[in-house]
């Protein structure tokens, strides 16, 4: 049995692979469903919201990385995970990320965090909730937006 950091390192190994093939132009939208539960909470500077993952979701994926690409990430990367077991099946996990971009033929980069809250049901890791600072602030800052 792969013990379960193992197999929370995997996941977010599986999701940056998938982010960058959503970047490249691939289609990574059902990919990405297999992550989330069927219904996931967002909180961030927007507030909070829930959404259901249906084909609506589906639809949005494809649209979030065209908004990355067209603002200038060309990639995101893992810098290190903290992993805390909340109980047997429920475990948050801080992802430190870099995204790196391109603006007027510079290279920059941005480092962040999201707190996802995982389930292990099943033998299988499903995002139910994440939690985001002020995207938006820092891309302006950046000059992305």
């Amino acid at each position: 049995m792969v013990d379960i950091n193992d197999q929370i390192e995997q996941f977010f190994e599986a999701y940056e692979k998938r982010f960058a093939e959503g970047l490249a132009g691939n289609a990574v939208a059902e990919g990405t469903a297999t992550a989330f539960a069927d219904f996931f909470v967002e909180a961030s500077p927007m507030g909070i919201i829930g959404g259901k993952n249906d084909q609506d979701f589906l639809d949005r994926v494809p649209k979030g990385y065209d908004f990355y690409r067209s603002i200038g990430i060309t990639k995101m990367e893992i810098r290190q995970l903290d992993i805390t077991e909340l109980n047997e099946l429920h475990h948050m996990v801080e992802v430190y990320w870099e995204s790196f971009y391109e603006k007027d033929g510079e290279p920059g980069s941005i480092e962040f965090s999201v707190i996802y809250f995982l389930q292990h049901l099943n033998e299988t890791l499903k995002v139910f909730a994440y939690i985001t600072g002020d995207e938006q602030a820092v891309l302006k800052e950046r000059g992305l937006v």
